[in-house]
């Protein structure tokens, strides 16, 4: 949508229909809701599939991780693909991909048969967020941005969080089918509302497509993802799957970056972008977003199942608040955009971040769900006023021209960020609760008074009740120390804010947007 505002000045000038930007945000904010949302909501279900599908505990994480992987290679085409075919065009075959690919995923008998269904939902899938954001900035005039960021991020945000509570009320209550049966009829409705009110627009770009360019970033993105996501289980470097990923994945981008460099214009990869600093920056804000606050959302759920032996569908319901503090941040911190500095926006939503992962850090293997729901909604809120004003940032002083592929940059950025955290506080939860383990077992010897008792009883119970209540206090002090690391870090990201500028330069661009009021 490159000639978004002369389109709408055109529109408003009697030659073509005005814009319904209400229908328009809806259909577009369905679909982005129905792509997130499918990040999380499979992740319960899994011992269910399990079981029908005859898989393996390895083999059934295949379903999680062929999404993934597939979006995320498909993510950087979602640029060259607007400007080729044209938004409109793409959007629809992408949700009706997706559609397809859900049904197909619910239908699926066989392991096989869902994780091929699976890597066609994220193929499809991946140009939904990125898409959606380029829409909403390109209809919406410079003043209503910010609003529109707001509600674009409620879709991105929420559904993560909502998915594990709604997979597993569909899961406890029908199958695990209806997790991907939910996505019919939004998806239908989607593409009704997209092909009914958006617009079409004439495709900009006619060069060739770059092969090379595509097919190195792809492996480079494609080989992470994998390290990332089966690092964990295979003892990481330790194996020798993660050190050949590893490889590829230094040697594709090795690849990519000279290519890039060196064949100038015309590269799969809009080098433009990293002129801009403001996308630059924000770019780089993204991932480390990504990295810290986006990873304390994958401690909780295996803390209060595993360690504290909350169900399913209760740690999806003290889990889910978190997604309203989100929610209520993101309409304030739209409406406050126009007349507070976003920089300082973005300060207070890094505090009160802080301040709900050091309420965090208090917790104890007793906690009522209230301990749980409160600092939740406070994180939630924090991490809404920082994601708005970033957005808006980003993509202030960046060219209608770009934003298709800058939206595609972004959204990789914190996919990749993301990624990279939840491994490392994952791998930190596992290697932290052995220290901690063998730490107190330290002080379980023959010359403990409690310890003496129960080698005189012979009862091998109490020493196994004694062993379990290790492990849970020393998994317990791997957890704190992960909310722990996750404050300081979100502290230390704090002084990025100084290379963010609002300033002329991002009030002048879009001038033509003013047409649109």
């Amino acid at each position: 949508m490159q000639d978004g505002a002369a389109a709408q000045h055109r529109a408003e000038s009697g030659k073509e229909p005005p814009l319904n930007r209400g229908m328009i945000t809806l259909s577009i904010m369905l679909a982005t809701l129905m792509q997130t949302l499918d990040s999380t909501i499979a992740n319960v279900a899994l011992p269910h599939m399990q079981g029908t599908l005859s898989a393996s505990q390895d083999e059934i994480t295949w379903v999680l991780t062929s999404y993934i992987v597939a979006a995320a290679i498909a993510t950087p085409l979602t640029g060259w693909l607007a400007d080729r075919f044209g938004v409109k065009r793409l959007l629809g075959v992408a949700i009706a991909g997706f559609t397809v690919a859900s049904a197909l995923c619910g239908l699926s008998e066989t392991l096989g048969e869902i994780v091929a269904s699976r890597l066609l939902q994220g193929v499809f899938g991946a140009s939904l967020v990125p898409l959606s954001q380029s829409i909403l900035l390109d209809i919406n005039p410079r003043e209503r941005q910010g609003q529109a960021m707001a509600v674009w991020g409620m879709g991105v945000m929420v559904g993560p969080v909502l998915g594990p509570t709604l997979g597993g009320w569909l899961t406890d209550s029908y199958n695990w089918r209806w997790v991907f049966f939910i996505n019919v009829p939004v998806g239908l409705f989607a593409f009704f509302g997209v092909s009914t009110f958006m617009p079409a627009r004439t495709p900009g770009r006619t060069q060739r497509f770059d092969v090379f360019g595509f097919a190195t970033l792809a492996l480079a993105i494609g080989a992470l993802q994998a390290l990332l996501d089966r690092g964990e289980q295979l003892d990481w470097f330790g194996s020798l799957e993660i050190r050949i990923e590893a490889l590829v994945a230094v040697l594709a981008f090795a690849f990519f970056i000279v290519h890039t460099a060196t064949s100038g214009p015309g590269t799969f990869f809009r080098y433009q972008l990293l002129k801009d600093r403001n996308f630059a920056t924000g770019t780089l804000f993204i991932f480390v977003i990504g990295a810290v606050l986006y990873a304390t959302r994958a401690l909780l759920p295996p803390m209060l199942q595993n360690l504290m032996g909350y169900p399913v569908a209760t740690t999806g319901l003290v889990t889910a608040p978190s997604g309203a503090g989100t929610m209520v941040a993101m309409l304030i911190a739209g409406r406050m955009l126009k007349r507070v500095d976003p920089r300082a926006m973005l300060l207070f939503g890094f505090v009160v971040s802080a301040y709900a992962l050091w309420q965090m850090m208090q917790y104890t293997l007793v906690l009522s769900p209230s301990d749980i729901v409160w600092p939740g909604v406070v994180q939630g809120f924090g991490l809404g006023f920082v994601f708005v004003p970033l957005s808006a940032l980003t993509f202030s002083t960046l060219t209608p021209q770009l934003r298709a592929d800058g939206t595609a940059t972004y959204s990789l950025m914190r996919n990749i960020g993301s990624s990279i955290g939840i491994s490392i506080v994952q791998t930190f939860v596992t290697r932290g609760t052995q220290i901690a383990h063998s730490d107190l077992a330290a002080n379980i010897t023959p010359f403990n008074p409690a310890v003496q008792q129960m080698l005189e009883s012979g009862s091998r119970y109490d020493l196994a009740v004694l062993n379990q209540s290790i492990t849970q206090q020393a998994e317990m002090i791997a957890y704190l120390n992960d909310f722990k690391m996750m404050f300081v870090a979100t502290l230390l990201v704090i002084p990025l804010l100084f290379l963010i500028r609002t300033g002329p330069s991002a009030a002048t661009v879009d001038t033509s947007h003013a047409a649109m009021d």
